[in-house]
């Protein structure tokens, strides 16, 4: 009873230290360094603390490895889910579409669902081409990009520090 425990203790140890580890990247990325580092403290806390639990076992129990590499994946993945759901922020959604044409349509139907987006001409290996660039919340990119599925563009979505003035598409309270 006492090794299933153990085990237990390893695997939900790894599990939180590791999406901690996701968290304080997210965070030093956004250049919150002093949160970062207090979340820093706690995560290697809880990773030397089951690390050495699964030493202190030796060779004689692989549950314990199983425990311990079973927490790093499911810690992976609730880091995941938790950098969705709780760090907010903007995104920058560049589209680069392939014709003049097709790049003032879209651009029509990006700020009829609400979406601000600036136009700017362009040219690429074939001609002429219109960027268009559209600042939203994190949560919103989904609804930019499938505002964009099907047409003949080049769409990449960056992460961005910070956002002043503009115009965002708004909340239904």
């Amino acid at each position: 009873m006492a090794l299933v425990i153990a085990a237990a203790l390893i695997f939900s140890a790894r599990v939180v230290d590791v999406s901690m580890s996701t968290v304080r990247m997210l965070l030093l990325v956004k250049g919150r360094r002093g949160i970062a580092a207090l979340v820093g403290f706690f995560e290697v806390s809880l990773y030397l603390l089951s690390l050495q639990y699964v030493l202190k076992a030796g060779l004689s129990s692989p549950l314990n490895f199983i425990a311990y590499a079973g927490g790093y994946s499911m810690g992976n993945f609730l880091g995941s889910l938790l950098e969705e759901k709780i760090l907010s922020g903007h995104v920058l959604v560049e589209i680069i579409s392939n014709d003049m044409e097709s790049g003032h349509c879209l651009a029509s139907r990006l700020r009829e669902a609400g979406f601000g987006t600036t136009v700017l001409a362009g040219e690429g290996r074939n001609g002429p081409r219109l960027v268009l660039k559209t600042v939203c919340d994190r949560n919103d990119r989904h609804k930019v990009m499938a505002v964009t599925k099907g047409c003949n563009a080049f769409v990449f979505v960056s992460d961005l520090k910070g956002v002043q003035g503009g115009h965002f598409q708004r909340k239904a309270k």
